[in-house]
């Protein structure tokens, strides 16, 4: 059975919550570490824009005549003012817009998920803490409560149920957390935190979506 701590709103600790062994103690009958690495390798290159461009020699401006005649000036053979040695023109094998987009099949993207949220209760980097109602955004008072759950300064994922502006905010300025909705986790945030936060309706959420 696995049972991890359970904080209040003001980050007192309250008792226990178990969490579902179907989604926090996942067992994978392959190689874990090689599905893992493909799913974040797919998630990393689909945050590619592949925007970057160059200008080739086609492309640049400037005229197309020969600078001057080929043989008998005792300097190597011109071209034009466009030829990518000479300062202004194109680029040679310069970078073009691409598609970085690679498909990740959802039953792999599950299993990712299921193993990583699997690997911070193993490593007891799980906390539950109740449903946070702030009237308007605070710093302070998130930084605060953070500091009672997890004294460190570690790389910490808020997991909220829903977008609510306030909390997403009060957690924004703390340049170590990060937070997120609970229905649109992914295993590589979650890999790459060292202290997962997550509240009672997130929790509830993260059952209802994802264990299937």
């Amino acid at each position: 059975m696995l049972k991890v701590k359970k904080y209040s709103a003001q980050g007192e600790e309250i008792g226990t919550v178990e969490l579902p062994e179907s989604l926090f103690n996942v067992e994978s009958k392959g190689n874990r570490d090689a599905l893992l690495y493909e799913v974040v390798n797919m998630y990393l290159a689909n945050q590619r824009q592949g925007t970057a461009s160059c200008k080739s020699r086609s492309e640049v401006k400037g005229s197309g005549r020969k600078l001057y005649r080929q043989k008998g000036t005792g300097s190597a053979r011109p071209g034009n003012r466009r030829t990518p040695v000479r300062v202004g023109g194109g680029a040679a094998f310069g970078p073009k817009p691409q598609d970085w987009y690679r498909h990740i099949p959802k039953k792999k993207k599950r299993l990712a998920l299921k193993l990583a949220l699997t690997e911070r209760a193993q490593k007891d980097q799980i906390s539950v803490i109740e449903d946070l109602k702030l009237e308007k955004p605070d710093t302070k008072i998130a930084r605060t409560l953070l500091e009672k759950i997890s004294p460190e300064r570690a790389r910490t994922l808020v997991l909220i149920d829903g977008s609510d502006a306030s909390i997403v905010r009060s957690f924004r300025n703390i340049p170590y957390v990060k937070s997120d909705r609970a229905d649109g986790i992914y295993a590589y945030e979650v890999l790459r935190c060292n202290n997962l936060v997550i509240t009672e309706s997130a929790l509830a959420k993260i059952v209802e979506v994802f264990n299937k």
